[in-house]
């Protein structure tokens, strides 16, 4: 239940206003203006915070940039992250035993994880990470950290969900109605040797959560199913039209090794890529179920 108060209350239409009037002020346009250079990830100064906040206050998001460069260091995002409040990793099964995983191709090796498309070359749709999740694992929060580079392609386009609920609000409130509804989508259920191993979990796309905005997402089809009336089936078609019009506020970037992401698990996407065998793409990416949070006043 959102609070009738919430500028994301479809209701409250000052609210909302003033809100908007605020988070689109001075927005930023351009992926370099996410940008900090960060000297140690794990011991960030104030100075150093204090930009990354900023740009996460505004955004949901900042992009860090370090002399790391190719080194195997989860340790280092481990505590960049710990820094903004984020302390209870998502440990899926795919993950590493630390709850971090270690995002590379596996799809040629006969691995398990190679038959999901985040472990293989294959390009990633817009999505935000873990909306198949129940409730009580919703990922709020992520990071991601490049360790190795693709030799050709891998780049992201990084999109703030609250300007996609503004674009939605804007063109018809009653798409927000619509995909914050409590069966709004379905996570079909999954089923194993034993028979039914997890039932369909219906739930919302949009939804707040201490004051704060978050979106279930993904414009793949196999893997999700939404509501069959048409006030849902128009506010999907228009987010999916809305993110395939690349627009204003999509971030572009390709990440170098010692870069990475911190954000309110944002909307965003990977394209296919080609490495080599002795030099395969890695990124490190961790999932949070805690929020970001500005821990230094």
């Amino acid at each position: 239940m959102i609070p009738a108060d919430s500028p994301f209350h479809p209701d409250n239409e000052a609210g909302y206003q003033a809100w908007r009037a605020a988070k689109l002020a001075d927005y930023p346009m351009r992926g370099e203006d996410l940008i900090v250079k960060v000297r140690d990830p794990a011991h960030l100064s104030d100075t150093e915070y204090r930009a990354l906040w900023q740009r996460i206050a505004k955004t949901n998001m900042a992009i860090y940039a370090t002399d790391l460069g190719e080194a195997e260091d989860k340790e280092a995002l481990r505590l960049l992250a710990a820094q903004f409040g984020l302390t209870h990793l998502n440990a899926n099964w795919l993950a590493d035993e630390d709850g971090i995983s270690s995002l590379t191709p596996h799809e040629e090796d006969g691995q398990k994880r190679g038959e999901f498309i985040p472990y293989t070359h294959n390009r990633i749709r817009w999505h935000t990470d873990g909306y198949y999740n129940p409730p009580e694992q919703r990922i709020w929060a992520m990071a991601l950290h490049c360790v190795r580079a693709a030799d050709e392609g891998g780049s992201n386009d990084l999109y703030d969900h609250e300007l996609a609920y503004i674009a939605l609000r804007d063109a018809d409130p009653a798409h927000i109605r619509a995909l914050m509804a409590e069966d709004a989508m379905t996570i079909p259920a999954r089923t194993d040797e034993q028979g039914v191993a997890r039932p369909d979990e219906p739930g919302p796309a949009f939804m707040v959560d201490s004051g704060l905005l978050h979106l279930r997402y993904t414009a793949r089809t196999r893997s999700i199913a939404w509501k069959q009336d048409a006030a849902t089936l128009a506010a999907v078609q228009a987010l999916d039209a809305l993110l395939a019009g690349h627009p204003p506020g999509v971030f572009s970037l390709t990440l170098a090794p010692g870069m990475g992401v911190i954000c309110n698990n944002i909307l965003h996407t990977r394209s296919g890529f080609s490495d080599r065998p002795e030099h395969r793409r890695l990124l490190y990416r961790a999932r949070y179920h805690d929020h970001l949070r500005n821990l230094r006043g």
